[in-house]
């Protein structure tokens, strides 16, 4: 079987797996409705205006009815089109947070890994494993303390947090990759060692980053909504899941839409997150 052959074979076998597990599907409508609930935010949210800093407190602390679907704020404001816009910072966080640790953690994890005895390669383990000892939650919060608290801060904050992992598992598996006898014939072919790296070694680790990057997505949203919880992330009046529930903690029990509501968006946004990955790696699993 020729490379051209097999490449459309390992696709259709992962369509194949990949719609054949139910949850899959499941994971795909959630995630699908929470990016075009984001993007479609303006022209979904009944009262787009209450995502800035509008007041209205002729209806404050409203229960949810039919004007307000998920009630009104402290101060009046629309909840269901706040927890609309609240997606957006929300996606953005996760974009931007694993660009740079991928960005960080695959090169690093990739020159460690295939040169893990040169002067580099051990720099690279020892600075990995000195952030790997820092819970990334207690990282993130020094690091944003340190500098203004907002979601830019928290997004490279949770960034310098979470690229040890990528480099950890990209180097376990170049350890794996570079004794198989392609890398080996490259290497007896006086291929460049860069060549060989982006040609031969990445490709092969691009299946198990992908997994990980999926499932880190959720652990990422709960980072991110626990930063704006204390305050160290989105501001006012940026909506944000965390800091909408912080803020309707204090009217409890009475006012329990305030935290139901962000609350439940966090939930169902983790969980489409977590059947998404978990499907893309049982897909992905060459030993099945």
């Amino acid at each position: 079987m020729t490379k051209e052959t097999s490449r459309p074979t390992s696709r259709a076998r992962f369509v194949r797996r990949f719609l054949q597990n139910p949850l899959s599907l499941v994971g795909v409508m959630i995630v699908g409705g929470v990016v075009v609930l984001a993007l479609f935010a303006p022209w979904i949210a009944p009262y787009p205006e209450d995502a800035g800093a509008s007041v209205h407190f002729d209806r404050a602390l409203q229960p949810p009815n039919s004007a307000h679907w998920f009630g009104t704020d402290e101060v009046g404001r629309d909840i269901f089109s706040r927890v609309l816009f609240a997606a957006r910072p929300a996606l953005v966080f996760v974009v931007v947070v694993l660009a740079l640790a991928l960005g960080i953690g695959v090169p690093t994890g990739l020159i460690a890994g295939y040169r893990p005895d040169s002067i580099l390669g051990r720099i690279i383990l020892r600075v990995t494993d000195i952030f790997l000892a820092v819970p990334p939650l207690a990282l993130a919060l020094a690091f944003t303390v340190a500098l203004q608290p907002d979601l830019l801060t928290a997004m490279v904050a949770v960034s310098f947090a979470w690229w040890p992992w990528y480099t950890r598992l990209v180097y376990g598996e170049v350890l794996r990759i570079r004794k198989e006898p392609f890398v080996e014939a490259a290497v007896a072919l006086g291929q460049k060692d860069s060549l060989i790296m982006l040609r031969h070694i990445l490709p092969n680790v691009v299946s198990p980053v992908l997994v990980k990057a999926t499932l880190d997505i959720s652990f990422i949203i709960l980072l991110g909504s626990s930063l704006s919880f204390l305050g160290i992330g989105a501001q006012e009046p940026t909506p944000d899941w965390g800091a909408m529930v912080a803020r309707g903690r204090l009217y409890l029990p009475e006012a329990w839409w305030l935290t139901t509501m962000p609350g439940t968006a966090i939930f169902v946004t983790v969980i489409g997150f977590n059947l998404l990955g978990d499907a893309l790696r049982d897909a992905l699993d060459v030993r099945q």
